[in-house]
């Protein structure tokens, strides 16, 4: 069983940056995607990225092409994901969640998940 813990989440300004971390213990995470996801107070659970193992891949939400990053080390066991231009409407729980489908895309299981890191954008 794989554990997660995010990291990097805070109080930020609207306009500001952010990078979240997520640290993987149990085993190493090579062979998986790897996707955020996020979930707003009242708001349904809801996709920001996701990352394929090899980093040849990603994929972004609409609300946030053009303002995310996601990576990874797959050395260090970690997953990044770099949020610019923050919006009030980014606040939320970010999550960070494995998957054993390698190409990071049309993912439909997500096997194991971290506790999230909030991130809260003020206007």
């Amino acid at each position: 069983q794989v554990q997660l813990i995010e990291s990097g989440g805070g109080l930020v300004q609207a306009g500001g940056s952010l990078r979240l971390s997520c640290a993987a213990s149990g085993r190493a995470i090579k062979r998986d995607s790897m996707v955020w996801f996020r979930q707003a107070p009242g708001k349904e659970r809801e996709f920001v990225a996701s990352i394929s193992w090899s980093s040849a891949s990603t994929y972004y939400a609409d609300l946030v092409k053009g303002r995310c990053s996601i990576s990874r080390d797959n050395r260090l066991n970690m997953v990044y994901l770099k949020l610019d231009s923050l919006r009030p409407e980014d606040t939320a729980v970010y999550y960070c969640v494995g998957s054993t489908l390698k190409d990071g895309g049309n993912i439909t299981r997500f096997e194991y998940w971290g506790q999230g890191t909030q991130v809260t954008v003020t206007s």
